[in-house]
Formats: C-alpha cells, structure tokens, sequence
C-alpha cells in the first residue's frame, strides 16, 4: 500500500499495526483487542483527512500509482472486450486504447487512454498522452460504433495530447478539433467518464458527449497546476495554490456546469476499494445509457449543441454609438 504524503497519519497507524502483528507471531501474544483500536483510529482519521481535501490533494489522489487505469476497468465492466488498433494512416497508438465489448448485454464501444501500471508499459503507452493517430484511431473507432449503432463510452485519463515536434507535424490540433466536430454529430448515445487526469485538449479530445461525468476524485482543467505555476510564477512551487485557483474539482466543474455527473467513490480514492469503485461505475454507465437510447438522436444532437453553446460566462454591454470607434471613424 502506498501512501501519499497528507495520508501521513494513515501510515503511521497502519505500521502500529503491521509492528502488533510481528510482536503477536513472536511472542504469541494477544494483540486483538490493541489491533481492533487501531483498525477504529485508521477510520476515524481517513474520515477526517477526506472531509476536508484541498483540490491539489485531489490532483494528487488522480495521480496515484494504484488508482484503476483504462484497461482495467474494461475488464471488470465488460464482456467480451474485442481490442482494435491503428489509425490507417500512421501507426497503432498504445496511449489509446478501445473496442467492442459488451455492458450488462448492451453491444457499445469503449475507448480510453492508458497510462500504464509499471515502468516499462507507462513507457509503451507514452505515460497515457496519445498523438495524432492515437485520436484518428479513436474517431474511427466511433465511427464504426455510429454505423453498427453502438453506445459510445469513453474514459479519460491523461496528462495532456502528447507535446512532441513530431506529433504537431502530424496535425495533433487538427486531430483533436476533428473529434470534437464530430463527437457533437454522432447519432448514437456517447458517455464521457474522467477517470483519473482530464488535462487541455487531450481530455478533450475523447470528452464531447450526451453526458460527460467525473469521478469524485479526478480533475479537469486547460492546463496541469505545474505548468500553470510554472507559466504564472516561474516555478513550480506555487503547484498548490495554482490548483486551488484553477477550479478543477469535479465538484468545482459540476458547479460551473460544465460537467454532468460526480460519480462518487469510496473514502480514501477509488484505489481503496476498486470493487466497489467499479459497481458504482458499471451501475452510472447503464442507466445513463439506458437513458439515453430512449431520445431520438436529433433530439440527442441537439441537446449536444445545446449543452456546449451554455457552457461559459460572459456579459454583454451595449456601446452608445457617439462613443463607437465606427462614431469616430466617421461610419
């Protein structure tokens, strides 16, 4: 079990009794009472540090090293997962994963970003930031959902679209604006899930949808809180109060409106108890989806629009024409 640095005195408890346990098998003696305190203590304190998160401990639980990834969410949630690569342009991109599979009897297709769980695979799948071809490989990956009428389900978790010369010279930005166009168009349910990272347009990328949701624990922003207290104060010592000023919680983008769903998980991260985080997923999804099927898809895509054209704030403010610079030019 790994523990993050506020998850403090969680560790502390959880070695007090990893101690009880090797002092019980070497001296045989009864520590059940002692261990059942401890047990009670270590709930009392995951309840107190979780109440009360700031949004760069949120960051930072998004991030953890056991938090359920793409691949492993397909498995427990579907059936008969039938994986499909390539662009048919460029290459296979392994930070983009997807295919046909099955939920709850319902044929959809379900595509996602894996970051990988090691060392050697976060390396193959380019640590979940996909290139251009991984998002040509997703679009037509809808696009045989949109014609064999399929729900689409995606799950999003990523630093960001891979930055690289290379991928920008392969249109990154003409990839991803290309999803997003045809995301709003497609006539079948889409289901957006951020289950980890929703950074800037690699988030995007995958997330036009009937209903985009976050997990409670996730965040969702145009920039990370490093490069954004990197651009603002040249370091990126100001990580945390970046994150606090981003509004990047699921909760601060429900609010905003900008998402449609807080799919909630249990205490302590869904890496605590990745079960019961999948039940809770797997029953959001087929309600959702069930839901869904019932619209009309024009209805469908106009609600889509809809949605989008609200998202923002702005004022508008009325010139008086004396004032105009058209008034001055004469006009």
């Amino acid at each position: 079990m790994q523990f993050l640095d506020f998850e403090k005195p969680l560790e502390d408890l959880y070695a007090q009794i990893h101690k009880l346990k090797e002092m019980s098998v070497k001296n045989k003696v009864d520590v059940t009472n002692s261990i059942r305190e401890l047990e009670t203590a270590i709930d009392i304190t995951r309840t107190q540090i979780y109440e009360n998160l700031t949004p760069w401990q949120r960051v930072q639980l998004s991030r953890h090293p056991e938090r359920p990834y793409t691949l492993y969410y397909i498995e427990k949630l579907f059936a008969n997962f039938t994986e499909l690569y390539g662009d048919r342009q460029v290459r296979d991109d392994k930070a983009m994963v997807g295919g046909m599979a099955e939920l709850n009897g319902q044929p959809v297709m379900v595509i996602g970003q894996q970051k990988g769980t090691n060392t050697k695979m976060r390396q193959m799948r380019n640590f979940g930031m996909a290139n251009p071809e991984g998002y040509r490989k997703a679009l037509r990956l809808m696009k045989i959902a949109e014609k064999f009428n399929r729900p689409i389900i995606t799950l999003i978790d990523t630093p960001g679209a891979f930055p690289g010369l290379e991928a920008e010279e392969r249109g990154q930005a003409e990839a991803i604006a290309r999803n997003l166009f045809e995301m709003v168009n497609m006539r079948v349910p889409v289901v957006c899930v951020i289950i980890g990272e929703g950074a800037s347009g690699g988030a995007l990328g995958i997330g036009v949808g009937d209903k985009v949701a976050m997990m409670e624990n996730t965040w969702y922003s145009v920039i990370s809180p490093e490069s954004c207290s990197s651009i603002l104060w040249r370091s990126w010592n100001f990580k945390e109060k970046a994150a606090e000023q981003l509004k990047l919680t699921s909760q601060d983008m429900s609010g905003f409106g900008l998402v449609d769903d807080v799919i909630p998980e249990p205490i302590g991260g869904a890496h605590t108890d990745p079960e019961k985080t999948v039940e809770t997923l797997k029953s959001y999804l087929i309600s959702t989806i069930n839901g869904l099927k019932k619209i009309d898809p024009d209805t469908r895509i106009s609600q889509r629009i809809e949605k989008l054209s609200k998202m923002g704030f702005y004022d508008e403010t009325e010139i008086p024409v004396e004032n105009s610079t058209l008034a001055h030019m004469g006009a």
